[in-house]
């Protein structure tokens, strides 16, 4: 995985972090946030809070007395060693896209499929920038939507060989992924021990945790696994137009759902969340790649390392419908602070289209390609006497030509990076060679991709497990 040792960039005076802290205290001391879970009233009031109806006014300094509790750092482990990851400081991981119903492939856009699915999951296996396939890549729509899940985690857990995303639709899904985890990486201990998957907890944002998403949360921080609490904010619907106000907001929600996890199970692995962005104020419609979502990007990164915890934002956002040159840069705009703020969990990083309705297999090609050359960019110079080409310069002399120099003959195979997607063809060559955009060499390179595939070796004895626990629930959900 991809550990980033450049400087943050930070935007937030000492002042301007103040007066967000003080913010975020008045809105859970006076207006309160809503848990539509009588288990979470109850932990709330047993812990000294106030709960009237649903809502709970929570003591700031209980808040963060329960954020104390989480690790700053954590491992998640994939069935194949080499593939587990470090959640926190330096470490950054990357998923795929999640959630969306729909896919785009080349001039198509349909419901997605469980064939798609699966396309995504070994497309995710076959890109090294990707440390997960993530969870819902997209949804299979021609599965039966009770026991589609049972399918997915089968194909997350045998199709690659990366760390996942647990279900969240409810908590009987959360207990199928924790139970098929078990049979996976050999019992309950050995999960709680080092967690196997991250599952995200949404906040029904402005300032609600609904009943579905509590009952996930309860699953998997009784299981030990990491949970990503996620305020969904879209600046003008979800929240106040202003970016302090939508981060205030953000603070609240998040730490809100944060000291629930650590009331749930003290010391459980939470990464702090973030889905911020804005509505277009013409049409109502969300928008991605913004100035502001990228400027509250940098701002979450700034308050969740003022708060000790690993976080999650960014991702290759955009709400270009087809991948052009809008997708393209849309993408780096969310992708570039992404970077810069040094996010630890990447949701999103290949595959969006269209305000995250739609995974496209072409976008997910090209932001792989922008997540690899940021990985480039971001990775400190290495300066030593062999880089300074000094003896470069005693062979090749005043206005000499440096191409045939030894120091170059020895270092040009690799001193530049070399895309994997671009073109760089003279415009003769390119023509010969049919013309082709980057969205075309990108469609050549995914089903190319999937014709290189291999399948990740696992134990007959355990796939054999999975299935039976597969075909067990799928026929007890009457499936």
């Amino acid at each position: 995985m991809f550990v980033n040792r450049m400087p943050r960039y930070e935007i937030l005076s000492a002042d301007a972090l103040a007066q967000l802290d003080a913010g975020w205290r008045r809105l859970v001391t006076e207006i309160g946030i809503e848990f539509m879970s009588d288990r979470a009233l109850e932990l709330f009031r047993a812990a000294g809070q106030r709960v009237e109806e649903n809502t709970v006014f929570l003591d700031p300094e209980f808040v963060l007395a329960q954020v104390a509790k989480a690790p700053r750092e954590f491992d998640v482990q994939a069935r194949n060693p080499e593939r587990s990851v470090h959640i926190g400081g330096d470490h950054m991981a990357f998923g795929a896209v999640y959630g969306p119903p729909f896919v785009r492939e080349g001039d198509v856009r349909r419901d997605g499929t469980f064939e798609d699915y699966q396309n995504f999951l070994r497309l995710s296996q076959s890109f090294s920038v990707l440390d997960s396939a993530g969870g819902v890549v997209c949804e299979p729509n021609d599965t039966p939507l009770d026991s589609r899940h049972l399918d997915m985690n089968l194909a997350l857990m045998t199709l690659t060989d990366k760390i996942y995303m647990g279900n969240v639709v409810s908590g009987p899904n959360a207990r199928d992924t924790i139970a098929m985890s078990e049979i996976l990486f050999g019992g309950r201990e050995a999960i709680e021990q080092t967690p196997v998957c991250i599952s995200l907890i949404n906040c029904n944002s402005p300032l609600r945790w609904d009943d579905r998403m509590l009952d996930a949360l309860f699953e998997y921080c009784e299981a030990a696994q990491p949970v990503v609490l996620t305020p969904f904010i879209l600046m003008g619907a979800m929240s106040p137009v202003t970016i302090p106000a939508a981060l205030v907001q953000q603070m609240a929600e998040a730490l809100s759902g944060i000291a629930l996890a650590q009331l749930i199970r003290p010391g459980c692995p939470v990464i702090f969340g973030s889905f911020l962005s804005n509505i277009d104020m013409q049409s109502g419609s969300p928008t991605f790649g913004t100035p502001e979502s990228g400027i509250g990007l940098l701002c979450t990164g700034q308050i969740a390392r003022h708060f000790g915890l690993p976080f999650r934002t960014g991702g290759g956002l955009t709400s270009a419908q087809v991948p052009d040159a809008q997708a393209g840069y849309e993408a780096l705009m969310t992708l570039m602070p992404t970077f810069l703020a040094g996010t630890n969990w990447v949701m999103h990083s290949a595959g969006w289209l269209e305000g995250g309705l739609v995974a496209g297999f072409e976008k997910f090609v090209i932001d792989a390609q922008i997540v690899e050359m940021l990985q480039h960019e971001f990775t400190p110079l290495e300066i030593n006497e062999g880089s300074l080409g000094f003896d470069a310069h005693q062979e090749v002399g005043h206005g000499g030509h440096f191409l045939g120099s030894m120091h170059t003959m020895e270092r040009f195979r690799t001193c530049f990076y070399r895309p994997f997607l671009n073109s760089s063809e003279n415009y003769e060559r390119w023509m010969r060679g049919g013309a082709q955009d980057t969205a075309t060499r990108a469609g050549v390179m995914w089903r190319k991709r999937l014709e290189e595939y291999e399948q990740p070796a696992l134990d007959d004895a355990v796939r054999a497990e999975l299935e039976e626990y597969v075909t067990r629930r799928r026929r007890e959900l009457g499936d």
